[in-house]
């Protein structure tokens, strides 16, 4: 009964060796390495070969490499009977987190501009804002989010949130549904995007969405790429009503180097780092949803896959 590694980008030594010390009594291999397809019960997956899970009549559960399972979602193979688990890690949300804070921070005290004016050995001082005068609105209030939302609390920022539907009281002033989303957004000083990716939330940073925002507005993205809409995007930063974008996902990663983001003044980039799943972190929880699924246990972190996280 294997536990096998099925992706196209993780390098799979760390992850063996990581699951392997965890569960030292399961088979884990990797995808290149099944003899027998019917003795694979459990995937681990991260942007795998899409139609690959049909192959195998007897696997009770997929679980993704990290927090983000639309890669899993959008493969239409998924077997009907086969459960899909998540990542949740305290240690991913943290430095998730502190890269949030990180990026809010270098807005708002121009640490970016700055570096452009070393370039040209230009000195030039720039007001800047506090974080008392500062509001922030957090899309996608879920485990992820609502950690990132209330650590910006904590550090004095007033914060709302959002999400599609109602939550649990918290620190922070939340809002959900669509009747909500523009109270939410006239709001926000800097938008924040932490929404799981689905067909509802695709192409959700919009003309439309991004519009409601205050004038000068900042946006930064950690969901997913797919959820801006580019010329969109840079029609609202051209024309002053946005201030700028930090991004850290993207349609197409890498981001081809003829995409206009990499030189657009107002867009810093930076290569989907904002939390990186470490193996040892993780294998624990990995080996502890094999053993559920195979003795029929509730699994951890179980995705609705109607609603698609």
């Amino acid at each position: 009964m294997s536990l096998v590694i099925f992706s196209k980008v993780h390098k799979a030594t760390p992850w063996l060796e990581a699951l392997r010390r965890a569960g030292p009594d399961i088979e884990v291999i990797t995808h290149d390495k099944i003899r027998d397809n019917e003795k694979v019960f459990f995937a681990l997956a991260w942007n795998h070969p899409k139609g690959v899970f049909k192959e195998f009549p007897n696997l009770k559960c997929i679980s993704s490499m990290g927090a983000g399972v639309d890669h899993i979602m959008e493969d239409p193979g998924i077997p009907e009977k086969t459960e899909v688990v998540r990542i949740v890690d305290p240690l991913l949300s943290k430095d998730l987190s502190e890269f949030a804070l990180a990026q809010v921070m270098n807005h708002l005290r121009g640490i970016s501009n700055y570096r452009m004016q070393q370039a040209g050995k230009t000195w030039k001082k720039r007001m800047y804002r506090r974080v008392s005068e500062v509001k922030i609105g957090v899309m996608g209030t879920g485990a992820i989010g609502n950690k990132v939302a209330t650590y910006l609390q904590r550090c004095g920022f007033f914060v709302t949130g959002w999400g599609k539907n109602p939550a649990k009281p918290a620190e922070y002033e939340r809002y959900h549904g669509k009747a909500q989303l523009d109270n939410f957004l006239k709001q926000a000083d800097i938008l924040l995007c932490l929404l799981p990716l689905t067909p509802e939330t695709k192409g959700i940073l919009n003309k439309q969405t991004l519009g409601k925002l205050p004038p000068g507005s900042f946006l930064i993205n950690l969901g997913r790429g797919q959820h801006v809409v580019d010329q969109d995007l840079m029609q609202l930063l051209d024309s002053g009503h946005l201030s700028g974008a930090s991004l850290d996902v993207f349609e197409q990663e890498p981001l081809p180097e003829d995409h206009p983001f990499w030189m657009h003044p107002q867009i810093q980039v930076t290569p989907h780092v904002a939390s990186l799943t470490t193996p040892e972190s993780v294998a624990p929880q990995i080996i502890e949803n094999y053993r559920r699924a195979m003795s029929n246990r509730p699994l951890l972190n179980r995705v609705n896959k109607k609603q698609g996280y």
